[in-house]
């Protein structure tokens, strides 16, 4: 399942609309990506909470 193992989010539906304004139902999905944490472990984790962490790690080093 396509999900971020920190904060939790999956994924959105959502409605694509051609030019007739026909609707297709559709799934928006988070960008996961592979993050490794200070004790070793990867997870598959959102962009966002990417961010938060290297911030995190940011500040323990200043």
């Amino acid at each position: 399942m396509r999900k971020c193992e920190i904060c939790g989010k999956g994924y959105m539906n959502t409605v694509r609309r051609s030019h007739s304004m026909q609707a297709t139902k559709t799934r928006l999905y988070p960008n996961l990506q592979w993050l490794t944490l200070d004790h070793g472990k990867r997870v598959k984790s959102c962009t966002k909470c990417m961010k938060t962490h290297n911030r995190k790690l940011a500040g323990v080093a200043a």
